[in-house]
């Protein structure tokens, strides 16, 4: 019998894991944007998805930045959108592979 079943503690989730695996409802890819192009672009998508889908996942896409001379351009700029995102944004974290970023909508 499982601890759970036993009344003891079941297992602990942290709430990263359950970004990383939930589904994504929709994706946008900003590759090959401007910095400026890239941060409007991610700020409608977000705030259109939040209306259209709420409670659901979405995938940005920056790239890592390994053809920008001097590193990554999209990374820092989206973060800005998704630190400034307020109610459309409930919980967003990097993607596995570092190449963008997971987004728990509210």
């Amino acid at each position: 019998m499982s601890a759970a079943r036993r009344g003891g503690p079941g297992p602990r989730f942290d709430s990263h894991d359950r970004l990383l695996d939930a589904p994504v409802a929709s994706t946008l890819d900003l590759h090959g944007m401007t910095a400026l192009e890239a941060k409007a672009r991610a700020d409608s998508f977000l705030q259109t998805s939040a209306r259209m889908r709420p409670g659901t996942v979405v995938h940005i896409i920056t790239g890592r930045g390994k053809n920008s001379p001097g590193g990554s351009v999209l990374k820092p700029a989206v973060r800005v959108v998704l630190r400034s995102a307020g109610p459309a944004v409930a919980e967003w974290d990097e993607d596995v592979d570092g190449g963008g970023f997971l987004v728990r909508l509210r």
